[in-house]
């Protein structure tokens, strides 16, 4: 037993000493996936809503200026909106967030994201189906802030795990007379690829 773990602590901390830092032009995708949840905030958004749940996906990538900093975009697909009494708007939006990523600790595996985004409404449905389309604005900017960890599994591939926000900075919902906003959140698995 000792043996076995002996070994697991080289292997381990062979990793760990090997870990590739980021070189200026490297460039990083990552798919992903995660649990979501989003709500309406502002306005008329008061304590009786409650958050939608949903999946998110898409792909990210990071082009890196130094072994610390990279630029992050990508595409998102999101669901946001709220639910009230029963009655759901479900949300679906094309997300391009256009971030600086601040990679962190001796490794540099630790990361934090922040920055401007745009989503395109792709489709708005009600509690039955129904849509709901044009009762909303098409585009919202958002500001985007994240943070994750990278779990390196080979010279050129990672599993990350992260969280990332994004709160809405303009109004969604048409013709109103109070300003609505979307509040979003999802925890993500992916794997990054370095190509």
């Amino acid at each position: 037993m000792k043996k076995v773990i002996l070994v697991i602590a080289v292997v381990l901390t062979a990793t760990i000493a090997n870990a590739q830092l980021r070189v200026k032009g490297a460039i990083e995708l990552a798919p992903q996936i995660g649990y979501s949840s989003s709500n309406y905030f502002g306005g008329d958004a008061g304590s009786l809503n409650n958050p939608v749940a949903g999946v998110a996906f898409g792909i990210t990538g990071d082009y890196f200026f130094n072994n610390r900093w990279s630029i992050r975009s990508g595409l998102l697909l999101q669901k946001m909106g709220t639910e009230v009494a029963g009655f759901e708007d479900n949300l679906s939006y094309v997300t391009i967030p256009v971030n600086a990523n601040w990679h962190f600790g001796s490794t540099r595996k630790w990361y934090l994201n922040f920055g401007p985004s745009l989503s395109i409404l792709t489709s708005a449905k009600n509690e039955n189906g129904d849509n709901i389309k044009d009762f909303f604005k098409t585009t919202q900017i958002g500001l985007n802030v994240g943070i994750g960890y990278k779990i390196e599994v080979a010279k050129n591939f990672s599993v990350l795990i992260d969280y990332q926000g994004v709160s809405g900075l303009t109004d969604i919902i048409k013709d109103s007379e109070f300003s609505t906003s979307n509040n979003f959140g999802s925890f993500n698995v992916g794997g990054v690829f370095k190509i």
